[in-house]
């Protein structure tokens, strides 16, 4: 890739200044119909070797653009803050909205590199980051971002003569480290990572362009001529009609095996029994939560269930357990205007908690597979995908030491009727029973295929769902808080594993 590639292209000033303005008012001019329509949002990656111009290019696309619609991100090592949530947590956080331009000075594919060329990870597990940015990024395509990743590049002879002429201005002198000498020192290396990595992420979603950095004025042209044509082609295409769905159903054999129906939903326990139970766990719960090593985790739970099937409650009975300064709930309604300039799992992953926290979300990112598939709110490819792309996410979660739990609340139609009823005639739980819920009750049989399917496909190893049989409350507050107690207690006892491993040596 770098040695078929011209570096030493040059353009001469006439020319710039020639084609300079008219570059600009065209990248403007996208910039706006970009802002009016909204369609989609832009996302550029700026990477390359040091010295090559990264910088001047995103100084130079906030000038010759307005910056009132840019956001620019410089990705340097993660902060604390950072460092206590998901490595991709920053990126999520920073993406840009649709219609807006985002500019990521490095992103997810920097710490792979910077760790292969200084050997903290193996050729195995670089080649997992690889996999991870490619469905990280099929994904972002495929909610519509128009994902450009220019690479810019300088030979070695090249790079040398870059830094010493930065370091022999005084008014560029501060931009040359000893840290640009040390990666000088091991260009070879470093090429010889950067290229398998570039020809394996540069998909035809989102391919690399390489730019050649040695000459400004090349480089400035190259780059901003590439980035207006790929807004206009977007932005010019013209609506295609949409085709209809012809996806065969996943659970296509009638005798496909339906959790739901082969759960007891009746499980009967008496009060005093349930309340010396709630004690028991609750108690559990809260020393697990105060031990020293869970400030190492964080727990991540998720309820879904029938209506009125009593996630609420449930989740009152695990808070009541917990420092309210070690929780936050997160209740899922209808995505906002906000939530739906971004992709679809932007808004969970705001949401994801610093180690030493739990989060309970009261509905969750599988609204996608469950209510936007049932109702038709997106389409079949839409949802078909979100099994993966959900999985991914909560890989993620996983392998930064997020304990995920999925609690499903089972419970009969006669036991919905009954409870939608009385919350009909209890004054203080009317607020609990809408003309939706009415509504809903009409598909229980879609629901009920839906569910199966997302059991079906999300259910993995280190992140099942515990189905919960709910037509008596006091039996599924009590299994949801005696899972969920269990889990931590388990992953505590991973950590102080661990902890006494890294010890010995």
């Amino acid at each position: 890739m770098f040695e078929s590639a011209n570096l030493d292209h040059r353009v001469d000033k006439a020319a710039y200044l020639r084609e300079m303005p008219k570059l600009r008012e065209a990248l403007l001019n996208a910039q706006f119909d970009l802002n009016q329509h909204g369609r989609f949002p832009v996302l550029i990656l700026i990477a390359g070797v040091e010295g090559a111009g990264k910088g001047e290019a995103v100084n130079l696309l906030n000038e010759w653009m307005d910056p009132r619609h840019i956001y620019t991100h410089a990705f340097f090592e993660p902060s604390d803050e950072e460092r206590e949530r998901p490595a991709l947590w920053r990126f999520w956080r920073a993406l840009p909205p649709k219609g807006k331009i985002g500019i990521f000075f490095g992103a997810w594919h920097t710490m792979p590199i910077i760790q292969r060329v200084q050997g903290l990870i193996s050729e195995g597990e670089f080649g997992h980051a690889i996999h991870e940015v490619v469905r990280l990024e099929k994904m972002l395509t495929d909610e519509g971002v128009l994902l450009l990743k220019y690479w810019f590049h300088l030979s070695k002879s090249q790079q040398k003569k870059r830094l010493k002429s930065l370091e022999k201005d005084p008014a560029t002198r501060w931009r040359v480290t000893e840290r640009e000498w040390e990666y000088f020192k091991v260009y070879k290396k470093f090429i010889r990572v950067c290229e398998p990595f570039l020809r394996r992420t540069s998909t035809g979603e989102a391919p690399w362009i390489v730019v050649p950095g040695a000459d400004a004025r090349y480089r400035a042209l190259t780059a901003g001529k590439h980035l207006l044509a790929a807004m206009r082609e977007r932005l010019d295409e013209k609506p295609v009609k949409q085709l209809p769905d012809r996806n065969p159903p996943l659970l296509s054999s009638a005798n496909s095996t339906n959790v739901l129906r082969a759960l007891q939903l009746d499980q009967p326990i008496t009060k005093p029994e349930y309340q010396k139970q709630l004690q028991k766990w609750q108690g559990r719960l809260n020393l697990a939560s105060r031990d020293p090593n869970f400030r190492n985790i964080s727990v991540a739970c998720v309820f879904e269930g029938n209506d009125a099937a009593g996630k609420g409650g449930a989740v009152r009975r695990v808070t009541s357990a917990l420092d309210a300064r070690s929780y936050f709930n997160v209740p899922v309604a209808a995505p906002t205007e906000e939530e739906r300039a971004q992709p679809y799992l932007w808004r969970f992953w705001r949401h994801i908690p610093r180690r030493g926290r739990f989060v309970f979300f009261d509905r969750s990112w599988y609204g996608r597979v469950l209510v936007e598939r049932v109702e038709g709110f997106c389409k079949e490819a839409d949802w078909m995908r979100a099994y993966t792309e959900i999985n991914d996410f909560e890989g993620a979660l996983l392998r930064h030491g997020v304990v995920v739990m999925k609690f499903w609340l089972a419970i009969g139609k006669d036991e919905q009727f009954k409870r939608f009823k009385a919350r009909e005639k209890t004054s203080f739980k009317r607020f609990k029973i809408t003309e939706e819920d009415w509504r809903n009750r009409k598909k229980w049989d879609a629901y009920e295929t839906a569910v199966c399917d997302m059991v079906d496909r999300t259910s993995t190893a280190n992140a099942p769902w515990t189905l919960v049989e709910a037509n008596n409350k006091y039996h599924a507050r009590l299994k949801v808080l005696k899972t969920l107690t269990q889990a931590v207690e388990d992953a505590l006892d991973r950590v102080a594993k661990e902890a006494k491993k890294a010890k010995k040596k």
